[in-house]
């Protein structure tokens, strides 16, 4: 086995430390008689593939109990090796040049620190499997010290691993097979699936694939063990996946401050395809009878101990089967066993949240027209939350002084970085750099915003980029983008997926509308496109796109291509049934035929809630806007993608809308892609995805 590498044997990363925190360096002298020119600034150039390919990609960050320094991770990307690889960072709270702690080949993620703050834990696939460890650090100079310890050694892995607050021990997730009592019951069941030459597999029920995997017969279950290493303990065995599946952010479970219980979500509904029921649960660290402790038909989910004991904080659902529906605040007092709501009358979504270390002050994110601002609510004055800062914000972290608040920040000209913010002041700093180098040598447009009269009279928000090359004397292409969900929403944000700044590269307009649907403009403005999918948000796009042509005259309308992935691939395949007003189209995995993508999807309840009922109760609604329906007056060139493993809107729309396509003599291309889901992710793969796209898109623009 390789010994575990740390970085440089801490020698270059004590080196780094003293050239960014030891003596400034001196001014330089200048003699006003023979001073040289100032050297010309290195010329810029558009963004590219390249570029965002060299990019790092922050994580969140976590402070150190006596506020000193800051761990976050980062990913390195790979185009060559097609891969990602994750390193853990450190930087001084105070400021000052981040110094990388390890540099293992396998990479490391999911920092947390010990409650000494002489040690921290995370996750490693060193020696071929994903695993906790355990590494000590050193506060002086702000470095390992030793060789990390792996604490499991788990032949199912191990992963999300977070402390106890009183340092003993350790809770992670590792995925089992139902009925096994130790370690060596799984690995026999997983050996002897691997070795059966029969993969057939036999449902009994819902869901038996999720996002882009088959049920593998394994169950998420919360484990313990001692954080100086032991034999794991499953405190949540049982059929339910704990924690429920998720595509990241906040945990899914807690423990609490005297580190004598655990507070998880699951969801124990019998049919998990139509359910969003997630609960809140509480169970003795030790293990024992799980108790359910949340009353909402809706999604409770994140739950978060107050530092002081007394509370549990979680967001909440209301409504059963939508999981679009409002992301309310509420808190559970341990003695009374009382839920208290504290947003009813917010109407926004409440997204990461953290404590203030005196447990009077909740600090929380939620987007707010094209931002994601951090707000302040203090339990004693509900419904009454102060914005602390504006931007797109998140994984808020609450120094132990509760003087500072650090956070990651984007923006749509840049990645996430680590930044801090002192309370009182709105302003805040950015704490980490790792992207100027890239981005210093990159030419790129702010993001601009405005509105428009959208359907029914509703005001409806807008944005634009502008090409690098930009004259307001000339005339620019448009690509105007729609975005999926569909309650999701553009905004000042950085997408490696959609960048807006590499759709505008190459000399276009890039034109983002948030329609009827979008989140951060009020629940009632998301709940207008339930039962109305092709209706009010298509006014909206086609209104936006109206005042566009009408304001900027740099928009050239007669040379315009549509883009859209999920709800917004959706939209592409209603507008080739509706207006002839683009030169192309790109319809990236979209609902075709609203019938059999009920019949192919995983999640059901987002179907049933989105058409209200199923195709053989609802088949008016659901007919009323299916795009195969209207294929009679497709005439747009159209590039399809769609993707194998994408079981949230299964590859046969995409091959039903090609097929169709074909069969109507338009012209039209499919980009098909085995190995991905519902998202481009392999950096190879994202390379052919933006080649095509811009290719097409640019092929169709030029034509005359």
């Amino acid at each position: 086995m390789r010994r575990y590498t740390i970085i440089s044997n801490i020698v270059l990363t004590l080196a780094i430390f003293a050239q960014g925190f030891g003596q400034a360096a001196s001014k330089p002298q200048t003699d006003t008689k023979t001073a040289a020119p100032a050297p010309t600034p290195p010329k810029k150039h558009p963004f590219t593939f390249e570029d965002m390919m060299g990019l790092k990609r922050v994580g969140g960050p976590v402070v150190s109990p006596d506020g000193k320094w800051v761990l976050f991770a980062a990913v390195d990307v790979s185009l060559q090796e097609n891969k990602k690889t994750s390193h853990l960072w450190a930087i001084s709270a105070a400021g000052g040049d981040p110094h990388q702690l390890m540099a293992d080949p396998a990479g490391e993620s999911g920092p947390k620190w010990a409650p000494d703050g002489k040690r921290f834990l995370f996750v490693s696939g060193h020696g071929g499997s994903s695993q906790v460890w355990v590494a000590d650090f050193d506060s002086n100079v702000g470095s390992i010290t030793g060789t990390p310890k792996a604490i499991t050694s788990l032949s199912t892995e191990a992963d999300g691993p977070v402390w106890s607050s009183d340092g003993k021990n350790i809770v992670f997730i590792s995925q089992v097979y139902p009925g096994c009592a130790d370690d060596a019951c799984n690995k026999y069941s997983e050996e002897n699936k691997a070795s059966n030459k029969v993969k057939a597999r036999v449902f009994e029920k819902l869901l038996y694939r999720h996002w882009n995997a088959y049920s593998n017969s394994k169950t998420s279950h919360l484990f313990v063990v001692p954080a100086t290493g032991g034999t794991p303990k499953d405190i949540t065995p049982g059929p339910n996946d704990v924690p429920p599946f998720n595509l990241g952010g906040q945990e899914f479970y807690a423990v609490s401050p005297d580190g004598q219980e655990v507070a998880f979500t699951s969801n124990i509904d019998e049919v998990g395809a139509t359910s969003t029921n997630n609960e809140i649960f509480i169970v003795p660290i030790t293990g024992g009878t799980p108790k359910k402790i949340s009353t909402s038909p809706g999604s409770d989910s994140t739950p978060l101990y107050s530092p002081d004991g007394k509370y549990l904080a979680w967001r909440m659902q209301a409504r059963g089967g939508y999981e679009s529906d409002r992301f309310r605040l509420v808190i559970y007092d341990r003695k009374a066993g009382q839920i208290q709501n504290l947003t009813e009358n917010l109407d926004r979504w409440i997204e990461n949240i953290a404590w203030s270390p005196d447990s009077r002050s909740i600090y929380f994110t939620s987007e707010d027209k094209g931002e994601i601002p951090i707000y302040r609510l203090d339990i004693d004055k509900p419904n009454q939350a102060q914005e602390i800062t504006r931007g797109a914000n998140d994984e808020i972290q609450v120094t132990a002084d509760g003087k500072t608040l650090v956070f990651t920040r984007m923006s749509a000209m840049a990645p996430n970085e680590v930044f801090k913010l002192t309370i009182g002041n709105k302003e805040a700093h950015q704490l980490t750099h790792l992207n100027d180098a890239v981005l210093s040598k990159v030419t790129m447009n702010p993001l601009e915003s405005f509105w428009f009269t959208g359907a029914e009279g509703a005001k409806v928000q807008g944005f634009l980029v502008k090409p690098p090359q930009f004259d307001p004397m000339k005339r620019f292409p448009v690509k105007f983008l729609i975005h999926g969900g569909p309650q999701g929403a553009w905004g000042d944000e950085w997408s490696y997926r959609w960048n807006s700044q590499l759709f505008a590269a190459d000399g276009y307009v890039v034109v983002m509308i948030n329609p009827r649907g979008s989140t951060g403009y009020g629940q009632k403005f998301i709940d207008d496109i339930n039962g109305d999918w092709g209706g009010k948000p298509y006014v909206d796009l086609m209104n936006g796109l109206d005042y566009v042509e009408k304001t900027y005259t740099y928009a050239d309308k007669d040379r315009e291509c549509a883009l859209g992935a999920s709800y917004g691939g959706y939209m592409i395949n209603w507008i080739l049934g509706h207006t002839s007003r683009f030169k192309c189209l790109v319809s990236h995995d979209g609902m075709f035929n609203t019938e059999s993508a009920y019949g192919t999807t995983e999640e059901l309840w987002f179907n049933e809630w989105e058409f209200k009922g199923t195709p053989w109760t609802n088949r008016e609604l659901y007919r009323k806007w299916s795009p195969h329906l209207f294929a009679d007056k497709f005439k747009t060139p159209t590039l399809v993608v769609h993707s194998q493993l994408d079981y949230r809107l299964d590859v046969s729309e995409g091959f039903q809308l090609f097929t169709t396509l074909q069969r109507l003599d338009v012209p039209s291309k499919m980009l098909y892609f085995p190995d991905e889901g519902h998202w481009i992710l392999k950096p190879q793969n994202s390379d052919l995805w933006y080649k095509t796209v811009n290719g097409w898109v640019n092929e169709w623009i030029t034509k005359k």
